[in-house]
């Protein structure tokens, strides 16, 4: 199989996937996910890591959170400031993040199994009769003409 034939069959297959319908859940997921991903960065900035630079700022001994603030920033003696705090809050919201969706994974895999307990839980159906063999029913029209 050349290239050609290789692109042709994987544009075959992301057309096929991307009109079927999915492509709507995934938009819908992707604005949800946005919307949330926004609200965890400010859970992060706005709540966590005022709590986190206080710590610092108590753990340092400074008097202040505005002082404590500074202590998750280093600067060099050259003057340039790393903000390593920055750093931990985006490892933090990557961590509430990776928490959630594991979370809901979680429950909507524990709820996809449950429902396939269910299904197979189920009683059978009782198969149908058999069809009757030829020689049923010759005999059949034979009782039936006898009685005739």
């Amino acid at each position: 199989m050349d290239i050609k034939n290789k692109a042709t069959g994987l544009l075959a297959e992301f057309k096929a996937f991307a009109f079927k319908g999915n492509i709507v859940d995934m938009a819908i997921g992707v604005i949800i996910g946005g919307a949330f991903g926004k609200i965890v960065t400010s859970f992060v900035n706005d709540i966590v890591m005022p709590c986190v630079t206080a710590i610092i700022a108590a753990v340092s001994g400074t008097k202040n959170a505005a002082e404590g603030l500074k202590t998750l920033s280093y600067t060099t003696e050259s003057g340039v400031a790393i903000p390593y705090g920055n750093f931990i809050g985006g490892v933090l919201d990557f961590l509430i993040v990776a928490l959630v969706v594991f979370i809901v994974m979680k429950k909507f895999l524990g709820f996809m199994q449950n429902m396939r307990k269910q299904e197979e839980a189920k009683p059978a159906e009782p198969p149908a009769p058999p069809a009757p063999s030829k020689e049923e029913v010759l005999l059949t029209e034979i009782r039936d003409l006898l009685k005739k």
